[in-house]
């Protein structure tokens, strides 16, 4: 098993050849195509309680950096629903003693990957694990948009990972009004993935999104240093809710009791990645992909990632 570990955040990744573990019954092999990268990845390799959650929970042995990843599966246990040359969506699981997706294999439960279609890229579908999923739990799951065309949505950070795919996925469940925050270079993209743009450099945001307001959904994708919980939560409709889904130490408080605000991290599983597969099938959902790199140009990506301004997603191409 090639994969890329780092024994610490000072020190880069670098290839290692790691033993393959035996399949269980109900688990596959895939050959990775493609890893899109999240900013878990690299907190995971921070002294953060991310990094301390997979140091505990996790594989014994180095840390392998990713969760997301597309390809063809290549082994399948006699339990496992799917056959080799499958080709597949989906993501590894640190908490189920899964090593990461920067690696040229791995190794999952049969549940915790889609089939793709011939006309979903293996590139597209990698982006849709994490960001995808995460962006559907929000929307869809705590906001209820699916449920109640017709709703009003903000989103904070409308151009990144997350915030790209909820504008859509708004849009999708028919969202009467979608606000986007974004920079005043994105405002275009933005408004072609079906929302108002607000440029955030032109002025206050959250005030400019009064105008479009109450909201019935808030997305914060950036977090409550640039947008406190107080100033969003004057934005919500009766009975809205604010979705975190970078939440900060401070915000505990506000999770922690019944009420509005909200957190979530999306679990890919074959269940809720199928819908998002099906989009990307239809053409009514898109992901987009501000850059493509070698996988073993992974270093680079995380230092793109933590710069936050990464338009869409990052994807990591192993036969680059």
């Amino acid at each position: 098993m090639h994969v890329l570990t780092s024994r610490s955040s000072r020190l880069p990744l670098a290839w290692a050849e790691l033993p393959d573990r035996a399949l269980r019954p109900d688990e596959v092999r895939v050959a990775t195509r493609a890893v899109s990268v999240n900013p878990v990845d690299w907190k995971m390799r921070e002294v953060s309680l991310l990094g301390f959650a997979q140091r505990i929970l996790g594989p014994r042995g180095p840390f392998v950096c990713g969760v997301d990843f597309a390809g063809e599966v290549i082994e399948a246990g006699p339990k496992a629903d799917l056959s080799v040359g499958d080709r597949v969506v989906g993501g590894t699981d640190f908490s189920r003693s899964q090593r990461g997706s920067y690696a040229r294999t791995v190794q999952v439960r049969a549940s915790q990957v889609a089939v793709l279609p011939p006309n979903v890229s293996f590139d597209a579908a990698s982006c849709l694990p994490v960001a995808g999923v995460t962006a559907a739990m929000a929307v869809r799951d705590h906001g209820g948009t699916h449920r109640r065309p017709g709703s009003r949505v903000l989103v904070l950070g409308a151009s990144g990972g997350v915030g790209h795919f909820a504008v859509q996925l708004a849009r999708i469940d028919g969202a009467a009004v979608i606000a986007g925050v974004c920079s005043q270079r994105n405002t275009g993209l933005v408004q072609r993935l079906g929302a108002t743009p607000i440029d955030y450099g032109a002025g206050d945001a959250l005030d400019a999104a009064r105008a479009l307001g109450p909201f019935d959904v808030i997305v914060d994708a950036i977090g409550s240093t640039t947008y406190p919980v107080r100033r969003c939560k004057a934005l919500l409709a009766k009975g809205g809710v604010l979705v975190q889904i970078m939440p900060m130490p401070r915000d505990y408080l506000h999770l922690a009791i019944p009420g509005p605000v909200k957190t979530v991290l999306g679990r890919p599983s074959r269940q809720n990645l199928a819908p998002l597969v099906a989009h990307l099938a239809a053409g009514t959902l898109d992901a987009v992909i501000a850059e493509r790199l070698p996988l073993g140009e992974a270093e680079r990506a995380h230092e793109l990632s933590r710069a936050g301004r990464v338009v869409g997603k990052l994807v990591l191409t192993a036969d680059a």
